[in-house]
């Protein structure tokens, strides 16, 4: 049996709050296999979005360990760990946070820039994102002129720019109305096919979280059921500016680490 491609081991977390420690997760255990999809669910306070930073390296947990396709990362020194967070992680969240003096495509394009992809290869590849989730005729439009809807998508489109196994979302359609949230399940899950990207999803949409094939629930830090189940996949509308595979630029031209040729 493959190693799976994140574990969380009797992960804990801790923080002090006016001279008294408080614990906000407790002995979790998760698994996580590559090209999975599965929801986080809880009341407010569960410790969902802490597991999900601690996951995402944006956080380090008290005690356990953080292991990524059998690597323990927990104790990596901060610049590796950021290393690893911009080549092996996408991240969406309930608030776009794009830059806006800067264009939809140029937002896609930030995390190869930072660590000084080709700019020519990279372009290349977010504009053939930007088309994969309908945004092709929207690639020099600025934040502040695409409404809710589109500018998660050009977090998305951010967040797989990098070819990342794995993307963690925070309350993704937290901010959007029920059509357009409908909407941008679909793609989670048309990128799951289409690319075998494995997505870890917090939400409290109830609707969401019914789509999903598996479901963590949390309660007090603890994880109380982790429920896998046979669903339908939600349905898929093409986008209007699917991408054209041939414009897809191949991971090497993008991570200047990688041997070219």
């Amino acid at each position: 049996m493959n190693a799976p491609l994140v574990r969380a081991e009797n992960v804990s977390k801790k923080f002090l709050h006016e001279g008294r420690e408080v614990e906000i997760l407790s002995g979790i255990d998760l698994e996580i296999a590559q090209g999975e999809m599965l929801s986080i669910v809880g009341a407010s306070g569960a410790g969902k979005s802490t597991l999900l930073h601690l996951l995402g390296t944006l956080d380090l947990p008290t005690s356990g360990r953080i292991v990524y396709e059998g690597q323990d990362i927990t104790h990596y020194p901060s610049a590796k760990l950021a290393d690893f967070r911009n080549r092996s992680l996408g991240f969406v969240f309930q608030f776009h946070h794009l830059l806006p003096e800067f264009n939809a495509c140029e937002n896609v394009m930030m995390p190869g820039l930072i660590r000084g992809a080709k700019r020519a290869t990279l372009q290349t590849r977010a504009e053939s994102l930007l088309r994969e989730v309908g945004l092709g005729h929207r690639l020099t439009h600025r934040p502040g002129e695409l409404s809710g809807g589109e500018q998660q998508r050009v977090a998305l489109a951010r967040a797989l720019v990098m070819e990342p196994k794995l993307v963690l979302a925070d309350e993704p359609t937290g901010n959007l109305d029920s059509k357009t949230s409908e909407a941008m399940h679909a793609l989670f899950f048309e990128l799951n096919r289409t690319r075998g990207v494995t997505f870890l999803i917090v939400t409290h949409s109830k609707e969401l979280a019914g789509l999903m094939p598996r479901v963590v629930h949390m309660r007090d830090g603890r994880v109380e059921l982790d429920e896998r189940r046979d669903v339908a996949p939600a349905p898929v509308e093409a986008a209007p500016d699917a991408a054209d595979p041939g414009l897809a630029a191949p991971a090497s031209d993008l991570d200047p680490s990688r041997p070219h040729g």
